[in-house]
């Protein structure tokens, strides 16, 4: 019920909303709309209200709340998150998500943080997370597919990514690092980590966590970042709604995921690639067997990188570091 109160008054854009027009449109009574108001005060909203006038919405709580999220999603029509889970400060988003999966959780719960005191990206390191700063976030996914296909997942994730940040931070030209990374003039704003569990070869379930950068500020980062890591604020030059992108960004997710479950790989390959700034760039790789200097070229249809070496020669690459070679 506040959801819908809290959308009526944001449909006012700051103006007054009557009391006996909210009764009529809720059908319930003036003292059940005053009591869900002083709920969405709890919460954090600014409401102000007057006898004769009704109620205006006047400040919004500056943290990521399951009500706002919900209304944010709905305003999409994204029916894919079931369930939110929102916390002040957690170890990490994967953590908690991990455990609501294996207790069975169902595909569509979100779990959000404010802060993490050691959220991670791939290979281990450690992902920067101030408090109401950034996004992080973690969501359960149940696709019962074969295991061999979790990387396409996570090309998938960056794609919706990538478009949902390009929309809501226009004209910020954002692009994608193999195979996950989201980076603006080589900076990197974002980190994708897909985690999951197999049972006879199939995906019983997968955990796709991701932090963004949103609204952080040169302070926040430790010096030896600096010059690999930016924020989205930073190179706007304003902060961003975090729930606009959360919602932004399970709008193309919901949208991309149907469209592989119907059409398979094939319409995000085309995407990824589009989206890319690692192809068609020689390439320092560090591979299992060593370094080599490649040029990436495009996907192949399990996901994997392929890259044309010196000699000519293709390989694909499914896990692998890469820097542009020096000089």
């Amino acid at each position: 019920m506040n959801h819908r109160i809290l959308e009526l008054l944001e449909q006012q854009s700051g103006a007054y909303l009557s009391g006996e027009l909210l009764s009529q449109e809720l059908q319930i009574s003036r003292t059940a709309i005053w009591k869900q108001i002083k709920k969405l005060e709890e919460a954090g909203y600014q409401i102000e209200a007057s006898r004769r006038l009704g109620y205006r919405l006047t400040g919004k709580p500056d943290r990521l709340s399951p009500q706002e999220l919900t209304l944010k999603l709905q305003s999409k029509e994204v029916t894919l998150i079931k369930s939110i889970r929102c916390f002040d400060s957690v170890d990490s988003t994967q953590n908690i998500a991990q455990r609501l999966a294996e207790d069975g959780a169902p595909e569509g719960t979100l779990i959000v943080a404010e802060q993490q005191t050691s959220g991670r990206g791939r290979l281990g390191r450690k992902w920067v997370s101030p408090s109401g700063k950034g996004v992080y976030m973690s969501f359960i996914l149940r696709p019962g597919m074969p295991l061999h296909f979790a990387p396409q997942l996570t090309l998938l994730t960056a794609v919706a990514l990538c478009r949902a940040l390009r929309s809501v931070a226009a004209p910020l030209d954002i692009g994608i690092k193999w195979p996950n990374d989201l980076l603006i003039g080589g900076k990197k704003i974002s980190g994708i980590l897909l985690e999951s569990t197999a049972e006879e070869e199939r995906l019983r379930y997968v955990i796709a966590g991701i932090g963004i950068s949103v609204n952080l500020t040169a302070d926040d980062f430790p010096p030896e970042l600096h010059d690999i890591a930016t924020s989205l604020r930073n190179e706007l030059g304003k902060p961003l709604d975090r729930s606009e992108i959360v919602a932004s960004f399970f709008d193309q997710f919901e949208q991309l995921y149907e469209v592989y479950q119907r059409e398979g790989f094939a319409p995000i390959k085309m995407l990824w690639e589009a989206l890319s700034v690692t192809l068609h760039k020689p390439t320092r790789l560090f591979l299992a067997s060593g370094e080599t200097i490649a040029t990436p070229i495009g996907l192949n249809e399990q996901g994997a990188l392929l890259a044309r070496k010196s000699d000519g020669t293709i390989v694909p690459i499914f896990s692998s570091e890469q820097v542009p070679p020096a000089g």
